[in-house]
């Protein structure tokens, strides 16, 4: 089969993923409910129901977790096509924070995953780690392989022999038989979306490369075989459960029924998004899976216009997606963003270059329709936002900020949110997948927004950006920047660097508009980014907040604050713990590069501990080490390669503070304990040439009263 790139490629990578995320966040709130409860309490679900539930549209979910997380192999291992199964079960033990994120974390034997993850630590490499012959066949042939799976497929258009053979390998790390060829014909049929117009033609081609004896196969045949008898898909449904139902597949969550649904879903959804949606949410079932499923096949397919058919499915989610995962500070982020990563992975893959609007800015607004997290705040102003083609200096859309009633001291103001919303805080949010994520922007980041002011404005406007974080007893709180007026017609470019927060996590970052008099106005946002390494301090605040802990991702066993007493610790102060093996507290992100961190630290007992810099995960980093018995290192650690960079024979002692200092500038290492430079060193690798902060422990307990991060000079 001749293989060639779609035109519209990007676009329909950014509606598959949009189609995901809805069909996600539509049947999250009454995930695994039968088909007689939902019509009872919820009737047929044509739209969101979380007004229902008390509860946000966008949520945490292990679907798009995981898919987004594992595809993370494709550029962590050089962008072949040839990535191993092994190597994608490294991924899963660098970036899952064990009991916290992506998977849902059940326990060995109950849930597919978990048991797949603990063979991994335990030393059993994929494809073992999922295989029947280690977990059994019932373990082994659950739901999660072909939730995980669509991003194998966005990398792979038009190629269905890369798309099956990526989603094997992607799947064979936590299930085998049935669980892979499931796994398939969903990445197939994806693959196939982005050239083949004809449901059918996309399913006789995905069928083709599994075994026609197996069950899946034997399954599909007949759901076709109603489809062209049936036209109620209810009795389709009907005669799904009573042969192809849980109790004939037992174990948590079983592929077999809920693959008969997407199936059935496609077939029966008219080629439609609105009703194919309709039908998986309202069957029942894994609903947010299968809906996950279904609409990210039939965004490809049909792209955006397919999505903006009937409703308004895109408004509410506002391209909003929230990871978690060890990859800290990717957590908060957006469709737009991830689109252009597969896309560019993609590119990568065969040998074309990557694609980076607007000079790599983080927000640009190039996809139709996009807002990239941006919201219109309620306020005495009222402001809509609206992507537009035109108004942009740096390439070919912006968004438009149309303020209705500017009064004279009154901002109108639109925001994104750098880390854990207000509304995951509410008691009422679901709590299966908490959000783990530290903030994406740091004090001493400098932001950069390209604006300008609509031509037909009747009066200056004034413009500027601005901060929320979360101050004193965890109260948003807005730090505004340095205002700038702008006349009809202007364009500027407005730079701030972000002052100190005094340690406390920034919520959102965002745009605010006024003026001097009441009118109306337009101020087009061309671009959003921000770049540099920060300049803070991060310790235990004394004001009676507490999300200030949440902004560290906690891969040890214990992080408890503490309030130290002795004359070296006085102030602030943290416990870090972590029983066996290693334990990261993390934070930052991917945009620290050069930069100095340093801590003051004494363990109370300790195989190891220090300080980590160019954080990727859990398996990944630089880390100036206090080893025991009187030993100090500086290490590389990658995966299972472990490389000692320098040591030496040094004698410390339990309960004393050691000033630990390590500062990277290029593939330069300099290391320093209590002022005394023990070590400098040239690193060939590149591999680690950027990422966060952490602490680092093995079996040990710590007390640090801060760690402060800033620019090497």
């Amino acid at each position: 089969m001749s293989i060639s790139t779609p035109n519209d490629y990007l676009e329909r990578v950014y509606a598959g993923l949009l189609g995901k995320c809805i069909g996600i966040y539509a049947g999250h709130p009454f995930e695994l409910w039968g088909y007689d409860r939902i019509v009872a309490e919820l009737g047929e679900i044509n739209y969101y129901v979380n007004d229902h539930f008390n509860s946000p549209v966008v949520t945490t979910d292990d679907d798009l977790a995981g898919m987004l997380t594992f595809l993370r192999a494709i550029p962590d291992y050089g962008y072949s096509k040839e990535v191993t199964a092994e190597q994608i079960g490294n991924v899963w033990l660098n970036y899952l924070v064990e009991e916290q994120t992506v998977l849902w974390w059940g326990g060995r034997g109950m849930s597919t995953e978990h048991t797949a993850y603990l063979n991994l630590k335990s030393g059993i490499t994929a494809p073992a780690s999922g295989s029947i012959e280690t977990n059994g066949h019932l373990v082994a042939e659950q739901i999660g392989s072909q939730i995980f799976i669509d991003g194998w497929a966005m990398v792979a258009p038009g190629d269905p022999d890369l798309a099956a053979s990526l989603a094997s390998r992607g799947a064979s790390v936590s299930h085998d038989g049935e669980a892979i060829y499931g796994a398939q014909i969903v990445a197939v049929m994806e693959a196939m979306a982005f050239v083949e117009p004809d449901i059918n033609t996309c399913l006789d081609i995905a069928v083709s490369y599994i075994p026609s004896d197996s069950t899946i196969a034997s399954l599909i045949r007949e759901v076709r075989e109603w489809h062209a008898k049936e036209p109620d898909w209810y009795r389709c449904l009907e005669w799904l459960n009573s042969n192809y139902g849980y109790d004939r597949f037992r174990g948590t969550c079983h592929i077999m029924p809920n693959h008969g649904a997407i199936i059935m879903s496609l077939l029966y959804g008219d080629n439609n998004f609105q009703k194919s949606l309709m039908i998986a949410n309202t069957s029942g079932l894994d609903t947010d899976c299968n809906a996950g499923n279904v609409g990210c096949f039939l965004g490809i397919k049909n792209g955006l216009d397919g999505i903006e058919e009937d409703a308004d499915w895109r408004g509410p989610i506002s391209d909003r997606i929230y990871l978690g995962g060890g990859d800290c500070g990717r957590a908060i982020t957006d469709a737009v963003r991830e689109s252009y990563d597969i896309a560019n992975m993609h590119r990568r893959m065969n040998g074309m270059e990557t694609l980076n609007p607007k000079n790599g800015a983080r927000f640009h607004f190039e996809m139709p329709g996009s807002v990239q997290g941006f919201r219109a705040e309620a306020s005495e102003t009222p402001l809509v936002l609206n992507n537009i083609s035109g108004h942009s200096l740096l390439g070919e859309r912006a968004l438009a900020l149309q303020c209705n009633g500017l009064r004279a001291g009154k901002f109108a103001r639109t925001a994104t949110p750098t880390f854990i919303p207000q509304e995951f805080l509410e008691p009422s949010q679901d709590t299966s997948h908490p959000l783990v994520a530290s903030p994406s922007l740091y004090s001493g980041q400098t932001v950069q927004a390209w604006v300008s002011a609509a031509s037909d404005n009747p009066l200056d406007v004034i413009c500027r950006l601005d901060i929320r974080i979360y101050g004193a007893d965890d109260q948003l709180k807005i730090i505004p920047g340095r205002p700038v007026t702008l006349s009809p017609g202007q364009a500027t470019e407005i730079s701030w660097e972000v002052p100190d927060t005094g340690g406390h996590p920034i919520a959102d970052i965002g745009v605010g508009v006024s003026s001097l008099e009441t009118t109306s106005a337009t101020v087009y946002l061309d671009a959003l980014t921000w770049t540099g390494e920060p300049r803070l301090t991060l310790a235990n605040p004394e004001d009676g907040s507490a999300l200030w802990q949440r902004a560290w991702t906690n891969g040890a066993d214990s992080f408890m604050p503490v309030k130290s007493t002795d004359g070296d610790n006085v102030g602030s102060a943290y416990f870090i713990a972590q029983n066996f093996g290693r334990g990261l507290l993390l934070q930052g992100s991917r945009d620290w590069r050069d930069y100095r961190v340093v801590s003051s630290m004494a363990a109370t007992t300790a195989k190891a501990f220090g300080l980590a810099a160019r954080v990727q995960g859990m398996r990944r980093f630089y880390a100036l080490l206090l080893e025991n018995p009187n030993r100090a290192a500086l290490v590389r650690v990658y995966d299972d390669d472990v490389t000692r960079l320098a040591g030496c024979e040094l004698e410390w002692s339990v309960d004393i503070n050691y000033t630990f200092d390590l500062q990277i500038q290029g593939n330069v290492l300099r290391a320093s304990l209590n002022d005394i430079q023990l070590f400098e060193v040239e690193d060939e690798d590149t591999r680690l040439d950027c990422g966060a902060i952490a602490y680092l422990v093995e079996e040990a307990c710590v007390l640090s009263a801060s760690v402060e991060i800033s620019p090497v000079l």
